[in-house]
This record gives structure tokens, C-alpha cells and sequence, in this order.
């Protein structure tokens, strides 16, 4: 038996529905079918600003990336909003950081 490698990413909401969408509707089995509906429902935001997104706040503002795939799932409107995903971090972030981020994610928002 040969051993093969297994790697694991972390996909946002418009991400999952970009990888469906390619796959094609027609090819998808139920659970994958129930899966592109939720996603499609609750992406707030396109998968390539969705990519920017998790770059930015990866990388700019040191987020991990975990908080940060919740941050762009949930897309918190208001820094009181997006002090909750961050509560649980190790450090600490400035106001100024978090309004930035805020703003971030507002022009990066989905107007539905």
C-alpha cells in the first residue's frame, strides 16, 4: 500500500461555490446539490474578493486564517460585530486596525 499525502484548505463561502459551479449543477450529487444552495444563498461577497479578503487580512493584518474565513463567511458590518470573531485571539488589535478592516469588508460587500 502506497502512502499518499493529504493536505487540507480552509475555503470560504464564495470559494466552495466557485469550486461547484465549475464541477457544473448538473454533475452534482445531493449532498454537493444542498451544499451549492446554502452557499449560494449566504455568500456575501464574489470568490475572487473573497481570495483578496483572506490575503489582506492573512497577511496585512496578521488574522489567522481561520478567524479570517469566518470574518468573510459572517462579513461583519461594524467593528462591535467583528470584535466578536477576533475575541478569541491570542492578540490584541487596534481600533484603527479594526475600522480598517471594516471598511475593507464593506467595499468588498455583496449589494443584494
Amino acid at each position: 500500500m502506497s502512502k499518499s499525502e493529504v493536505s487540507e484548505n480552509r475555503l470560504t463561502l464564495p470559494q466552495v461555490k466557485k469550486l461547484l459551479e465549475t464541477i457544473g449543477e448538473e454533475n452534482l450529487d445531493q449532498f454537493q446539490r444542498r451544499t451549492f444552495d446554502y452557499v449560494s444563498k449566504f455568500s456575501k461577497t464574489e470568490p475572487e474578493k473573497a481570495e483578496d479578503l483572506l490575503q489582506k487580512l492573512t497577511k496585512d493584518y496578521e488574522i489567522d486564517e481561520v478567524e479570517a474565513v469566518q470574518i468573510i463567511n459572517c462579513m461583519p458590518q461594524t467593528v462591535d460585530e467583528l470584535r466578536v470573531f477576533l475575541a478569541g485571539g491570542k492578540k490584541i488589535i487596534e481600533a484603527q486596525k479594526l475600522s480598517q478592516i471594516s471598511e475593507l469588508l464593506n467595499e468588498s460587500r455583496l449589494l443584494k
